[in-house]
């Protein structure tokens, strides 16, 4: 992504009664902030990434965007429980403006999560100040080679002795992998089968054992890797929550941030349907410019359309879970949605753009790359499908 379209002060789905006036607050200054500070080297080389990723923590940091990201005033965040809605109206914003500044953003919230959420004092005073100055990276391992959406799967253990634990194994496609300060990993500490069996570590990147068994190469750039445990010893107070809880606070993580998965998917979308209105009418065709053709207004009329829906439930679902209630089905379906129909409207903005649409580059072209992840990660689309019929069925 190079350069911004033109944009309106006025984002009309910011007059919906989900929001209040600090989310269009904090729209607007984040967009003003994006234009000053976000900038594009071009630069996809590992060592850039990895330079620039680190760039723009420091940079949110110091922005104060990154207090969004943690829980409690006292450490350092802008609110004691965080706001689900602020995070989407973040994701969704450095989305439209930057793939790799929401998912430098994004990680940070994700990494820190477990801490936010049941964290020791000693624990949250020590990582969630850092986290939210910029100042220390976070990274979430959860997957591995064979434990990806089975999650109660995994076979990384953590072993207890005196004073503490001891783990071995692996965990793989981890964000911030190879960056990161300190990972959040979970663990088999065999309390009980399957997932009543794991627990949570906070685990630093300088401890002895800890190596990066593999930096992972994908479509768009992001720092990822394969991380191996080799006897790591880590003390007792390191465990976060009780043993064998880890599932659970695995899966409360992810309801704080699955949502805000289908807002960055929202900016993304916003940012190909702008470019494809701004593309079709500078455009001339055959005397007139491709806006002028009905084809084109088809196709603008479908991505708004897509657009409007998935911006409906992924807010509706933010909404839902700041008012305190349970959303396992209003998110996956604001998820699924949301990076479903986000594909088409990106798949249908490189259409337009023709062979533009597929030069190294060109803005549709990054958003083409960006996206394919965010139907895999976090839960893939099969497995929202899974929840949702789950819930509906037990509740019907």
């Amino acid at each position: 992504m190079l350069a911004n379209p033109a944009r309106s002060q006025h984002w009309p789905e910011f007059d919906w009664p989900f929001f209040d006036d600090s989310h269009r607050t904090l729209k607007k200054d984040l967009n003003a902030w994006s234009l000053l500070h976000i900038k594009h080297g071009g630069d996809e080389s590992r060592a850039a990434i990895d330079a620039e990723c680190q760039g723009l923590v420091t940079a949110l940091g110091h922005g104060g965007w990154l207090a969004h990201a943690i829980g409690g005033r006292v450490f350092g965040g802008v609110r004691d429980v965080i706001d689900t809605r602020s995070i989407c109206v973040l994701r969704e914003e450095l989305a439209y403006h930057h793939g790799l500044a929401d998912f430098a953003f994004a990680m940070q919230g994700l990494g820190s999560g477990a801490i936010s959420l049941q964290g020791t004092v000693e624990q949250k005073q020590r990582y969630l100040p850092r986290v939210g100055r910029g100042e220390a990276i976070a990274a979430f391992a959860l997957s591995e080679p064979d434990a990806g959406s089975d999650v109660a799967a995994m076979q990384c253990s953590a072993t207890p002795v005196e004073g503490g634990y001891v783990l071995n194994g692996q965990k793989t496609w981890i964000s911030n992998g190879g960056i990161a300060d300190f990972y959040v990993v979970f663990a088999r500490t065999a309390e009980a089968p399957g997932a009543r069996g794991i627990s949570a570590f906070i685990v630093d990147a300088d401890s002895q054992g800890l190596e990066i068994a593999e930096r992972i190469d994908v479509v768009a750039p992001h720092p990822l890797a394969t991380l191996q445990f080799n006897q790591v010893r880590i003390n007792q107070a390191q465990r976060i929550g009780a043993a064998g809880e880890g599932f659970k606070l695995a899966m409360a993580t992810l309801d704080v941030f699955r949502t805000s998965v289908a807002a960055a998917s929202l900016g993304f979308a916003r940012r190909a349907l702008d470019e494809s209105v701004a593309w079709a009418r500078s455009r001339k065709m055959f005397g007139q410019s491709l806006a002028d053709f009905q084809i084109t207004q088809t196709k603008i009329a479908d991505m708004a359309t897509l657009l409007d829906a998935a911006t409906l439930l992924t807010y509706r679902a933010a909404w839902l879970r700041d008012q305190g209630q349970r959303i396992t089905r209003e998110a996956a379906m604001a998820k699924l949605t949301a990076t479903e129909n986000a594909q088409k409207i990106i798949d249908m903005a490189v259409q337009l753009h023709g062979g533009m649409g597929v030069k190294k580059g060109c803005i549709v072209e990054s958003l083409y790359r960006e996206i394919r992840a965010l139907r895999i990660y976090e839960g893939a689309t099969e497995v929202q499908q899974l929840i949702i019929g789950r819930d509906i069925l037990r509740s019907v």
